[in-house]
C-alpha cells in the first residue's frame, strides 16, 4: 500500500510580509510623483490648446467684423444711469468656437442674468476652463448658477476705462490695452506688433476681490499707475480689509464668462503673474484682486486683476498672432507691462 506524501507550503512570516509592504509603498511613493507630473503635463497641454482655440476664434472674429470685440457695450441714458449690454468677449466668440447653438440662444437685447438668457449663462464651456483649476463648477449667483472661465482678456495695466463722466480725470482717454469698453480696436492698431502683445492670460475661477471702492485713492488718473515693484498696500490702501469699499470681500471673480467686467472676464498687467497680495484681515490671508469702480458705473475704472494659474511657476499667455507663450512668475514687471500694451513703443525682450 502506497503511502501519501504530505507536502507542506511555507507561508510568509510576519517580517517578510512587512518588508514586502514596505517595498510596495516605496515603489508607489516613487511612481506617484511621476504619474502626477504626467497628468499635469497633459493638463498643461490641454490648457494651451484651449488658448489656441481662443486665439483662432479671435482671429476669425476680426476677419469677419474687421475689428476686435469690445469688453462690454455701455450707453449713457442720463441722470447717472447706464444701459449695460454686459455681454463679454467670450460670448461674442461663441460662433467661432463651434458654439453656434449657444450664441443663437442669446438675446442680446437683454442682460445675461435676464431669465431669457439663463440657459446660456449657466453653461460651462469646456474651452473656457483650464483642467488644472479644481474650482470650476458653476458658481451660485443670485440669478442662478453661472459658468466660470480660466481665461481673461487683456483690459489694461492699472487704467481700464475712462468712464462716461465728462468731469472725470482725462475723460475718455483710451486705455493702453487691446480691449476695453465700447472699443473697436483693429489689428493695425497693434503698433508694437501682434507677436509682442498679450491679448489674454490665465486667471483663477472663484478669485477673491474687492470692488466699488469709489476709485483707488492714490492712483486715479490714466498716467499715475503704480510702479511694478511698488508696495501694493501703499499704492492702494483698499487692499487692507477693503478700506473705503462698498462691498465685502467676494469670492466670485471669473465666475461669469458671459459678463464683460474686468474682474469676470479680464486681467490687467498691474502686477506680475501669480504675484500674491494677501488680504491682511483674514487668516490665512487670501490672495486678492481689486477694482475701484466697476464699468457699470460712470467710471473711471482702475483695477489690479492678476494673471494666475495652478501650473507651478508659470501662466499661459495668448499673443495677438495666435501663439501661446509660457510666462514665468519671475518675469520682470516692466517687461510684463510692456507686453500688455498695443502701442507703447517699448522694447520687449524675450519673455
Amino acid at each position: 500500500m502506497k503511502s501519501r506524501q504530505r507536502t507542506t507550503v511555507q507561508a510568509f512570516t510576519l517580517i517578510e510580509l512587512l518588508v514586502s509592504i514596505a517595498i510596495i509603498a516605496v515603489l508607489i511613493a516613487l511612481l506617484l510623483p511621476a504619474v502626477q507630473r504626467a497628468r499635469e503635463a497633459a493638463r498643461r497641454t490641454q490648457c494651451r490648446n484651449n488658448m489656441k482655440q481662443l486665439g483662432l476664434a479671435l482671429n476669425n472674429y476680426s476677419d469677419t467684423v474687421q475689428a476686435l470685440p469690445p469688453t462690454a457695450v455701455l450707453g449713457d441714458i442720463g441722470g447717472g444711469r447706464l444701459v449695460y449690454g454686459g455681454w463679454s468677449i467670450h460670448a461674442r466668440l461663441l460662433p467661432f468656437m463651434d458654439q453656434s447653438a449657444g450664441f443663437n440662444a442669446v438675446n442680446f437685447n437683454f442682460a445675461y442674468d435676464n431669465p431669457t438668457n439663463l440657459t446660456v449663462s449657466q453653461m460651462n464651456v469646456e474651452s473656457f476652463i483650464c483642467p488644472s483649476d479644481p474650482n470650476t463648477t458653476p458658481y451660485p449667483h443670485s440669478f442662478g448658477p453661472a459658468g466660470v472661465t480660466n481665461y481673461g482678456w487683456n483690459m489694461g495695466d492699472w487704467y481700464v476705462w475712462g468712464g462716461m463722466n465728462p468731469a472725470g480725470p482725462r475723460f475718455g482717454e483710451r486705455p493702453r490695452s487691446p480691449f476695453f469698453v465700447n472699443s473697436s480696436t483693429c489689428e493695425r492698431d497693434f503698433i508694437d506688433g501682434l507677436s509682442n502683445t498679450i491679448v489674454a492670460a490665465e486667471v483663477l475661477a472663484r478669485q477673491r476681490y474687492y470692488r466699488d471702492c469709489s476709485g483707488l485713492s492714490s492712483r486715479f488718473t490714466p498716467t499715475t499707475f503704480p510702479g511694478t515693484g511698488d508696495d501694493p498696500y501703499a499704492v492702494a490702501p483698499e487692499y487692507i480689509a477693503g478700506a473705503g469699499c462698498n462691498s465685502t470681500l467676494r469670492d466670485s471673480g471669473h465666475t461669469e464668462w458671459v459678463d464683460g467686467h474686468v474682474h469676470q472676464t479680464g486681467f490687467t498687467t498691474a502686477w506680475t503673474p501669480n504675484r500674491r497680495i494677501e488680504h491682511r484681515a483674514s487668516a490665512p490671508g487670501f490672495d486678492i484682486d481689486i477694482t475701484g469702480i466697476r464699468e457699470t458705473n460712470l467710471g473711471p475704472t482702475f483695477s489690479a486683476i492678476t494673471a494666475r494659474s495652478f501650473h507651478t511657476g508659470i501662466v499661459h499667455a495668448l499673443l495677438g498672432d495666435g501663439s501661446v507663450r509660457t510666462v514665468a512668475d519671475s518675469i520682470d514687471g516692466r517687461a510684463w507691462r510692456a507686453a500688455g500694451t498695443i502701442a507703447g513703443g517699448e522694447t520687449v525682450d524675450e519673455f
